[in-house]
């Protein structure tokens, strides 16, 4: 039997490990969890790069990586219980907030991870001993030392430093109080029933509400709602979702819009400096970012994601365009699509 099934090779501090997960269970999709380092891990087909989550499709020769694309692979081979809203501006704007959610958030997910004592300890103390649950004392606490010397030597990678921690730690607040308002209108982003870009925000979430110390206390004092929506968010099978329950085009609140002008004024400018760049051959993003400077090493993955959003923003027709730059205007995403 478990021949037949998909297999995730993941990890609990994995948001996107978590994301495919969710989405998963959420489409009722048969599938096996295998925990990331185990040695059950080292027996399966291995990827291209060593990243998680890996998915691996029954008699399949390689683990697939990457969860945005995985989902739309899914979506492709699974019917029903779709992540994907039916209206493809909706679908478009799920795509761009899914985005935000993989590759801004994961930047105070990272940054509070690996900047602050209590989160660096409980991380070390943690996240190597779910390889092994049994590992020898000695071997977890020289795993956890070394993993987090490894994390840390990384945050400039994902962009924290020094000059960009108030923007990303004002970005998270931020973010917490946006999605609690939109929260209070429903239970989704986009309405009665989830979509990718849901699952994008629940897997970095995970962490920065639901492991992380410092976030997490962020989080409890100012939007609980939050931490209670990434529990109900983990498992959601037994939702039944109808067509009906996707927000209609025309009826886009004011809170929705408002995710959309955070989206526009961090990551947009974040996208835009790192494309130029990536094109000037920079060694460094230097740009500014919510009125403040921002420097990081230029990241080739989020050039592509730009390109990608362009493409799909081109690939709308004109009258599903017109409603996309209506919910867009005056946000800041604009300059994505110029």
């Amino acid at each position: 039997m478990a021949d037949s099934l998909l297999r995730i090779v993941g990890a609990p501090g994995s948001p996107y490990s978590r994301k495919l997960r969710a989405v998963m269970r959420y489409r009722r999709i048969p599938h096996v969890w295998v925990q990331g380092g185990s040695p059950a891990a080292r027996e399966l087909p291995r990827p291209r790069v060593e990243l998680l989550p890996q998915l691996i499709f029954p008699g399949s020769k390689e683990a697939l990586t990457d969860s945005s694309p995985l989902i739309r692979r899914l979506e492709r081979e699974f019917t029903g219980r779709s992540v994907i809203p039916d209206d493809p501006a909706l679908a478009f704007l799920d795509v761009l907030l899914e985005d935000y959610a993989d590759e801004w958030l994961t930047k105070p997910m990272f940054h509070y991870r690996w900047a602050f004592a209590a989160d660096v300890a409980q991380a070390a103390a943690v996240l190597p001993r779910w390889r092994r649950i049994d590992e020898a004392e000695e071997a977890a606490l020289a795993a956890g030392k070394m993993f987090a010397a490894r994390q840390i030597g990384r945050l400039g990678v994902v962009g924290s430093n020094a000059i960009t921690a108030p923007v990303i730690e004002d970005s998270y607040r931020r973010l917490l109080d946006l999605l609690d308002a939109r929260l209070c209108e429903a239970p989704f982003v986009f309405g009665a029933r989830p979509a990718a870009a849901d699952f994008g925000l629940y897997g970095q979430l995970t962490q920065l509400v639901a492991f992380d110390p410092t976030p997490r206390a962020i989080a409890l004092a100012r939007a609980p709602r939050i931490i209670a929506w990434v529990d109900l968010m983990e498992e959601l099978s037994g939702l039944e979702p109808k067509g009906a329950d996707w927000t209609a085009r025309t009826a886009i609140t004011p809170a929705l819009r408002a995710l959309f002008a955070e989206v526009g004024r961090v990551y947009a400018p974040f996208l835009l400096g790192n494309a130029d760049a990536l094109a000037r051959r920079a060694e460094r993003v230097d740009c500014e970012i919510d009125g403040r400077r921002w420097q990081q090493q230029p990241f080739p993955y989020q050039g592509k994601c730009l390109q990608w959003l362009r493409e799909a923003h081109a690939e709308l027709a004109s009258g599903d365009r017109a409603v996309v730059h209506g919910v867009l205007a005056g946000s800041g995403c604009e300059g994505l699509f110029a």
